[in-house]
């Protein structure tokens, strides 16, 4: 069921230390309990006076933050920003290893050439994201997909765009196990990566495009 105001701290679909040794758990705990959950209630401090938008999603609050007052839409971008981008990431992992498959498949062939080349296209434009941000495999209004970065808690959302995985590549995300050394980090993260989420992501975002083809 969507999510809106007052937004909860939703509990990981796994321990915290069931990444492990891929991602350690004292940094699944402090990302999860503690940082996401910052983000989660400066979001509902912001939206508790303005009653009218309690029960818009985390995604009609990002999609139509131009309808919002003036005096919170900066704050409601970068707080539901901060809850969507870490809620997609953290349910974006998993410790049961899965493949692409289906559609899903096909269109990394079509579009990478082979996952192989996907995952080190990936790589490599992750290590590039300058600063603090997001990798995002995302999936245009086609189906075609392609691999775009984001700055800050900004999403793919306002541009239209499908979101079907994405990689934190803030500090916070793996300093405490691998200081500075983001391609360590990116290294032990691909393992991880729920493909059986991703797959079931595209299939929405397939049906969601054929649905509007039909209006």
């Amino acid at each position: 069921m969507p999510q809106h105001y007052p937004f909860e701290l939703l509990p990981l679909p796994y321990l915290y230390d069931s990444l492990e040794p891929n991602i350690d758990m004292e940094t699944m705990y402090f990302h999860h309990a503690k940082h996401l959950r910052s983000y989660i209630d400066k979001l509902n401090q912001t939206l508790a006076p303005y009653p009218e938008y309690h029960n818009w999603t985390l995604e009609r609050l990002l999609l139509h933050l131009h309808e919002l007052p003036e005096e919170i839409r900066e704050d409601v971008c970068k707080n539901a920003g901060g809850v969507y981008n870490h809620q997609f990431y953290f349910n974006g992992m998993s410790p049961s290893p899965s493949e692409p498959q289906g559609q899903l498949k096909d269109a990394l062939l079509l579009d990478f050439g082979s996952l192989s080349a996907f995952l080190e296209t990936f790589t490599e434009m992750a290590m590039n994201v300058f600063g603090s941000g997001y990798l995002w495999l995302v999936s245009d209004n086609r189906g075609k997909l392609a691999i775009v970065p984001t700055s800050n808690q900004d999403t793919p959302l306002s541009q239209e765009l499908y979101p079907l995985l994405n990689l934190d590549v803030w500090e916070h995300a793996y300093y405490l196990k691998h200081q500075n050394l983001r391609a360590n980090y990116i290294k032990n993260w691909l393992p991880l990566i729920h493909w059986d989420e991703v797959n079931r992501r595209y299939q929405q975002a397939l049906l969601s495009i054929l649905l509007q083809n039909a209006v």
